[in-house]
C-alpha cells in the first residue's frame, strides 16, 4: 500500500550480516540459512536484493569483520549500501537507490534485531514504505550482561510488536522465511 507514489515494487534488505556483526549471535546458522531462503525466493521472482554493510567499530571496508558471512553470496549486480548509523537510510544512498527501482515495500532481514533492524524498520515506515520483517531471519547478540533481555526474548518481542505495527497508509507485519511469497496473486 505504501504512501510513496508510483513505487509498486518490493525489495529485500539484508542488513549487516557480516562476520564481525553476527559471530556468536543467537541461532546464527539457522538465521543465515533463512536469509538464504529469502534471497533465493527474491532472486527467483526478480525482486531486488539490497546488501547493507555497517562500517562501524572494527569493521573497516575490506576487513574480515566487514565482509558478508561466507554462507551468503551477494552478486555483483545487486546493490550494496555502506552505512555508519543504525537506520540504513541515514546518510546513505538507500532512499535514492530504492526510488530508482520504484520500490515502496521492503522485506527486512539481518542483524542486530535490537539496533539496526528496529531502526531501519521504523525509518522505513516513517519515510512512507511498507515494511515486512522476516521473523526467523534476524538475530542479535547477547546483551544481557548490560541489562537487556536474553537474545531470544529480544527477537520474540520485536516480532510481536512488529506483527501489530500500524501507520496511516502503510503496512507492517511479520512472516517466516518459509511462508514468504513474492507472488502477485
Amino acid at each position: 500500500m505504501s504512501t510513496l507514489d508510483n513505487r509498486p515494487n518490493k525489495a529485500v534488505l539484508v542488513i549487516d550480516v557480516q562476520n564481525g556483526v553476527v559471530a556468536g549471535n543467537h541461532e546464527r546458522d539457522a538465521v543465515v540459512a533463512n536469509i538464504n531462503t529469502v534471497v533465493g525466493k527474491a532472486r527467483a521472482a526478480g525482486v531486488p536484493v539490497v546488501w547493507i554493510q555497517d562500517a562501524g567499530e572494527n569493521r573497516t571496508a575490506g576487513s574480515e569483520p566487514w565482509k558478508i558471512v561466507p554462507e551468503l553470496d551477494p552478486r555483483e549486480d545487486e546493490p550494496n549500501v555502506q552505512k555508519q548509523w543504525g537506520d540504513s537510510f541515514e546518510e546513505t544512498d538507500l532512499e535514492s537507490l530504492l526510488a530508482g527501482l520504484k520500490v515502496g515495500s521492503l522485506v527486512v532481514t539481518g542483524a542486530q534485531t535490537d539496533a539496526c533492524i528496529r531502526s531501519t524498520l521504523h525509518g522505513a515506515v516513517a519515510r512512507g514504505y511498507d515494511a515486512l520483517l522476516v521473523s526467523d531471519a534476524h538475530t542479535t547478540e547477547d546483551m544481557s550482561s548490560y541489562g537487556a533481555p536474553a537474545p531470544g526474548a529480544v527477537i520474540t518481542h520485536t516480532n510481536l510488536y512488529w506483527q501489530y505495527h500500524e501507520a496511516p497508509g502503510r503496512t507492517a507485519g511479520t512472516v517466516t522465511a518459509a511462508e514468504l511469497s513474492f507472488d502477485q496473486g
